[in-house]
């Protein structure tokens, strides 16, 4: 049975009855392939898509209730639209409900629906399985009201929900990639300006993920006091650098300068961004000229300071990538997302990310006793919907 087919099956059985024609929506995982923690510093990220995704099945309904049914999580809510207010509590049905909420606040009257959402995207393993299922859930709200966004402005609606009902203080990335990313490309983005360049992924180059098996649930994880200490970091700095509006503004030479206004764990806060965003321009520079070792020490250099100065790895996640880096074939890892678990990057050629994979697999294997989940990126389309007969 295809995925439409089962989704349909499934959502009649939500529903108790065959509803107005189906329509299918599919959304990327997004993998950040350099440049961590940067984006809510006003910084400079590297993202791509890749073919792991959210998909989300939708029938109109004639009153002004959304009806939801999560496969993948074995969970059902619904809510009406008018009245839309976050929860006490979050939980998965947040990320539905605030996308909603916000499309109806940008002025978008919407139709009630029957949804049924299924994805293969690891939750909590730094892939971007949240902005995935919001990005999905705009793109179909509005199909089946016959409106539409620019993409950029389907992002920054779904940040704004990420916000206000999931309480993630997320950065534009996440969202930002999975709504415009080209299929075969990475974008550079400036959170700042939100100018974005995409950028070839040479066909010679390769990746694979590996999953720690370490989950962090956002909001809980320490992702929004590492948040809260850079904006504290520019607080302070503003003091003796007036005008100064995000980390961005900073150069290792104005923050050493000044440094006597921070406190240790600050100030190495703010040498992790002012470092990555450089690692960000470098590795634009290694895709473009074809140049993976160089691109392999970017990465790994990334890792070292989301471990040391930026302080959101685990044992877990170390011991992964010690394992990956010693495999044949792999130019570097890291830690992939907001971290504190979730999943590793490992930078290799094309020819060999299935033989890296397998190996990588067999090393934990024997190191622990448990064989990961791999994944091997295949630079995917945005978010968009299914056509079929």
């Amino acid at each position: 049975m295809n995925m439409l087919d089962r989704l349909s099956e499934a959502l009649r059985g939500l529903t108790g009855r065959e509803s107005e024609r189906l329509r299918l929506f599919q959304a990327p995982a997004r993998v950040n392939i350099i440049g961590e923690h940067t984006d809510y510093n006003g910084g400079l990220v590297l993202p791509t898509n890749t073919a792991i995704y959210t998909w989300l099945a939708i029938a109109g309904r004639d009153d002004h209730i959304i009806e939801v049914r999560s496969e993948n999580l074995d969970k059902a809510g619904r809510f009406k639209l008018d009245h839309l207010e976050p929860a006490a509590e979050v939980d998965w049905l947040e990320y539905v409900k605030g996308v909603a909420a916000i499309l109806e606040a940008e002025g978008i009257e919407l139709r009630g629906a029957n949804i049924l959402i299924d994805s293969d995207i690891p939750i909590g393993a730094g892939l971007s399985s949240s902005a995935s299922l919001e990005l999905a859930v705009a793109a179909a709200l509005l199909a089946i009201a016959d409106q539409s966004l620019p993409a950029r402005r389907a992002a920054e609606l779904c940040q704004q929900a990420e916000h206000l009902y999931a309480r993630v203080q997320c950065g534009l990335m996440d969202q930002y990639v999975i709504a415009c990313a080209g299929k075969g490309k990475a974008i550079l983005l400036d959170c700042e300006s939100v100018e974005a360049t995409q950028v070839d992924i040479p066909p010679e180059i390769g990746f694979v993920i590996t999953d720690s098996g370490v989950r962090h649930r956002l909001p809980d994880d320490q992702y929004n006091d590492r948040r809260d200490e850079c904006e504290r970091a520019r607080q302070l700095l503003t003091g003796r650098i007036p005008g100064l509006q995000s980390l961005r503004g900073l150069d290792l030479q104005t923050l050493e300068a000044n440094s006597e206004v921070l406190d240790d764990a600050l100030y190495r806060r703010c040498r992790h961004v002012i470092t990555e965003n450089e690692r960000v321009r470098q590795a634009v520079a290694a895709l473009e000229a074809g140049t993976p070792e160089l691109l392999g020490k970017l990465i790994d250099a990334s890792h070292a300071s989301l471990r040391d100065d930026f302080e959101v790895s685990c044992a877990e996640i170390e011991a992964l990538v010690r394992t990956a880096n010693e495999c044949n074939g792999v130019l570097g890892s890291r830690m992939v997302g907001g971290g504190f678990g979730g999943c590793v990057l490992s930078l290799t050629t094309a020819g060999e990310q299935e033989q890296v994979a397998a190996e990588i697999r067999d090393a934990c294997a024997r190191i622990s006793g448990k064989v990961p989940w791999t994944h091997l990126v295949e630079a995917a389309n945005p978010v968009q919907e299914i056509q079929y007969q």
